[in-house]
């Protein structure tokens, strides 16, 4: 227990040094939300592999792995998918819209009116959102440290809050790169371990106690099963490639490095299923009765599959390494209910309705006064979701993006393609969207749907909470999305300030962004060596754990782990062009 909570407090020092290392990029709000869009594709990419990653993959999702198999691979390939489609097409648009948050290209669309409704609609499914990983974090916490639910939920809750509102998205993007290197690192060492426990990987599903490793217990109806998988590529689809998620890209510092970076979030998360949950799948096979293993868990005795292989199966130390890396995951994923929020907030609602004239430094100000406040609100909503002792993570993760987030991203992704709406389509969609989630969420039954189609067998409680899914997003796709799209017979000519908008919008969407200027070149470089350099002596730590007093070939999984992590850091900083720095210092005795 000790040595776990040293091993997460000399991670969180390191991470503090990140924020402090990196507070000179921070001097405006552009800096603050969105790194300036001066940054390299790696840290982008990692960052937006990181925004669909946190402690609930280790936690709702590695128990849904624990009881029904491959199933949840579904949703995080459907993740690939999207990063794919953003590589394709999208990712180079969302940078080209040139803007510091993504309502502003809400407004530039489908005007003010509209700014102010997708501000204050969108703040609440990111809040909702933070919560549930604030949750799975809480759940990872109290496991390993002993305290209670709510105890955990408030500490950590403050910590990651102190920690992004500090930092600025130049601390946070940096501090993602390495959180997605010691996650794969401690992941793959993990997943070897696993594999060798269970005797291969065969063995490992031979022995998955299940009807089938691929789609789990529970099923009366495969065909449910399979609506649910084909709905669920569909949503992951429509949230990665839609202008209310583009912020991911926004940081990048050029169309080609923006398209990069969605490559390399495709690749993380195509590999990243099989690494993540082979502990959750050998564990299951091994007979490991969770709930007997954690009585106080109750219905939520699943969620704790990882903490148990980590805590059985790998050496001393390797549990503090997972849970700092958690916290810090957790906190990347939660700076959308945070950083975002208050970019949108002060960018989109405070400066040009409250204080016009506002300078910079009262907006960064009231930045981090407004991340304070989201913070509190998750650590809230957090608590909350605790209390419903009867709904699993993973079930609560797939209402919250079926029914509050997917209506919203309809207008988002649309409006791409269909130019010749009026403006009210946006929000009116988003009032046809509420009508909808309202059915399907408190309306339709087990029931109902039984009777109507005939079903010889009664719903299953999973078959019930994927259907309600697969119906919520044919109820979006249908009448939400053919809302806006009939909307296009009401349109009528805009104004001609609202048409130079609209046309500057597609005129953005259609310009590639290049930089390749001698400062931008300096930049990238700085980039590369600091984080090169941070990279590096994590990788010396992780390695240096090796002396912990654990056997000799357990220790072992630390020097795989390190030396992952430094062969990275050492090429970032041998990728430094030199040639950049001999110029600039050649220019520097010039003007001397």
């Amino acid at each position: 227990m000790e040595l776990n909570t040293i091993v997460v407090g000399v991670y969180f020092l390191f991470l503090v040094g990140i924020g402090w290392m990196f507070r000179s990029f921070t001097t405006n709000t552009s800096d603050y939300f969105r790194g300036g869009g001066n940054m390299l594709w790696w840290m982008v990419g990692a960052t937006a592999f990181m925004t669909q990653f946190s402690a609930w993959t280790f936690t709702g999702a590695a128990g849904k792995a624990y009881t029904d198999g491959f199933a949840v691979a579904i949703l995080f390939l459907a993740n690939a998918f999207g990063y794919f489609m953003n590589y394709v097409y999208f990712a180079p648009k969302f940078r080209q819209l040139r803007v510091v948050t993504v309502i502003e290209a809400i407004r530039m669309r489908f005007g003010k009116a509209n700014e102010q409704v997708f501000t204050w609609t969108g703040m609440p499914n990111s809040v909702i959102s933070a919560g549930i990983w604030l949750n799975g974090l809480a759940i990872i916490a109290s496991g390993i440290f002993g305290f209670d639910m709510t105890t955990t939920i408030i500490l950590t809750g403050l910590v990651v809050l102190v920690m992004s509102v500090t930092g600025g998205s130049w601390a946070v993007i940096a501090s993602d790169f390495l959180q997605m290197l010691v996650i794969m690192a401690v992941t793959i060492t993990c997943a070897v371990a696993a594999v060798i426990h269970g005797g291969g990987v065969d063995n490992i599903i031979d022995n998955f106690p299940a009807e089938s490793f691929i789609t789990g217990n529970d099923l009366n109806y495969l065909s449910i099963f399979a609506l649910w998988g084909v709905f669920i590529f569909l949503k992951q689809f429509s949230i990665t490639n839609n202008m209310l998620n583009s912020y991911r890209y926004l940081a990048a510092k050029d169309s080609k490095n923006a398209r990069k970076a969605a490559l390399l979030a495709c690749v993380l998360m195509t590999m990243g299923p099989i690494i993540w949950f082979m502990p959750s799948w050998f564990i299951a096979g091994e007979g490991v009765n969770l709930a007997a293993a954690y009585p106080d868990a109750g219905s939520k005795a699943g969620d704790f599959a990882y903490l148990y292989f980590v805590e059985k199966y790998m050496p001393a130390g390797m549990v503090g390494l997972l849970i700092a890396a958690m916290f810090a995951a957790t906190m990347s994923s939660m700076d959308s209910g945070l950083n975002k929020n208050s970019g949108i907030f002060v960018k989109n609602f405070y400066e040009p309705i409250l204080r016009p004239q506002a300078a910079e430094k009262e907006l960064v100000l009231v930045s981090k006064l407004t991340s304070t406040a989201f913070g509190i609100a998750i650590i809230l909503v957090a608590l909350f979701i605790n209390s419903l002792k009867g709904l699993s993570l993973f079930d609560t993760m797939m209402y919250v993006g079926a029914l509050i987030g997917f209506p919203m991203t309809i207008p988002a992704f649309c409006g791409f393609f269909i130019k010749k709406t009026p403006d009210w389509a946006a929000w009116g969609t988003l009032v046809v969207g509420g009508i909808v989630s309202f059915v399907v969420g408190f309306m339709i039954t087990p029931e109902m749907i039984q009777s109507t189609f005939g079903l010889e067998h009664e719903l299953t409680g999973r078959e019930w909470s994927e259907l309600k899914v697969a119906l919520g997003l044919t109820g979006h796709m249908i009448f939400t999305a053919g809302f806006f799209c009939l909307s296009t017979l009401f349109y009528k000519p805009l104004s001609d300030e609202r048409q130079k908008d609209v046309d500057k919008f597609f005129e953005n969407l259609a310009t590639p962004l290049v930089a390749e200027c001698d400062e931008q070149k300096k930049l990238d470089n700085k980039q590369r060596k600091m984080l090169g350099t941070l990279i590096s002596v994590a990788g010396i730590f992780i390695m240096a754990m090796f002396f912990l007093p654990n056997d000799f070939y357990p220790s072992l999984i630390f020097v795989l782990c390190g030396s992952i992590v430094l062969s990275v850091g050492l090429l970032l900083i041998k990728a430094v062009d030199d040639k950049v720095e001999e110029q600039a210092d050649a220019a520097a005795k010039a003007n001397a």
